[in-house]
């Protein structure tokens, strides 16, 4: 997920990014100070990160002593897992820092089509995605992008939703769900497709049944890989929403769905996709320069349809290839 200080500057990429219900591209903003509970929110994800890298990091060379760490970090560099995580962690991320979305979608669909199940795919880019949407969400509260009313009607739904996602992936037998999770991917990069064509027609009314959306939409991210944005954000910023405070409140929440989702992987299956894990993080680290470049060399429009067609058609070859295995 890219880290964004929004404004909503009248440059040509933002006003293209407007009419197609896209998040506006990153410019420099300040904002006043955030609401308290906006600031414990924050100081809990900057808890959370510390701890986490503590707890991994330990965990790692005190079960497996300081030279067996050093070796299984050596295996990990050099195997084909790895290296395949990094490119797609990396081609994830540059879609995301271009459209401002579809992190999850695009890394989810080519770990399906290497060969990973549904559970390992979605555990994978959900714990992977801890960090990115963390100091995401840390920048947009730090520069104001949080409208706390919307936070807080997003929060509770979106994390219910996230956690009946994992549950229903992780219960089922991967083999089984890959088609379904297929075919779910297909319709989303048919309606990532679909908004290259199709008019935003702005509304002024607050924004309806953000609840219902918000469950929704964490469910689909969970149990499907992906989906958080282009759901959620895609339709509050297409109903005429602000999309400052609307990205900034979703991606905000964002964290928490994808920190309670990724905690029940981790209790419900065994977690041994690490190198996917470190893979789809260091790919996405050396991601941004270039999502900036094809920003501002493709138009937003051309950006939808590539990668909606991209999605479109791995999803059919991971369709077929589920169905006649």
């Amino acid at each position: 997920m890219k880290i964004r200080n929004l404004d909503l500057t009248r440059n040509p990429i933002n006003v293209e990014h407007q009419q197609l219900g896209l998040p506006p591209v990153e410019e420099p903003v300040s904002h006043p100070g955030t609401h308290p509970l906006l600031h414990a929110a924050m100081w809990f994800i900057i808890l959370v990160l510390i701890a986490l890298i503590l707890f991994l990091g330990g965990r790692f060379f005190l079960t497996n002593n300081w030279f067996g760490g050093w070796q299984i970090i050596g295996d990990t560099l050099s195997s084909r897992i790895f290296w395949s995580a990094v490119i797609v962690g990396f081609f994830a991320q540059v879609v995301d820092g271009a459209l401002g979305m579809a992190y999850g979608v695009t890394a989810t669909t080519f770990l399906l089509a290497t060969g990973a199940g549904p559970g390992a795919a979605s555990a994978s880019v959900h714990i992977a995605e801890i960090f990115t949407t963390g100091v995401s969400g840390i920048s947009h509260a730090k520069f104001g992008n949080v409208n706390k009313q919307l936070f807080v009607r997003l929060l509770v739904p979106g994390i219910l939703g996230g956690v009946l996602g994992a549950i229903l992936v992780t219960q089922i037998d991967g083999a089984i769900f890959k088609p379904y999770i297929s075919t779910y991917l297909l319709l989303l990069g048919i309606y990532i497709l679909s908004k290259a064509f199709r008019p935003l027609r702005l509304r002024t009314q607050p924004p309806r049944h953000v609840g219902k959306l918000a469950l929704f939409g964490g469910f689909v991210d969970a149990a499907g890989g992906g989906g958080w944005g282009p759901v959620v954000t895609s339709t509050l910023v297409g109903s005429g929403n602000d999309p400052r405070t609307t990205i900034g409140s979703v991606n905000f929440a964002e964290f928490f769905l994808t920190l309670t989702s990724a905690a029940v992987f981790s209790l419900l299956m065994e977690t041994n996709t690490w190198p996917i894990i470190v893979g789809l993080v260091f790919g996405g680290l050396f991601a941004a320069p270039f999502a900036a470049i094809l920003c501002k060399k493709l138009h937003a429009r051309t950006l939808l349809i590539l990668v909606g067609t991209l999605i479109v058609i791995i999803s059919l070859y991971n369709i077929y290839k589920a169905l006649a295995g």
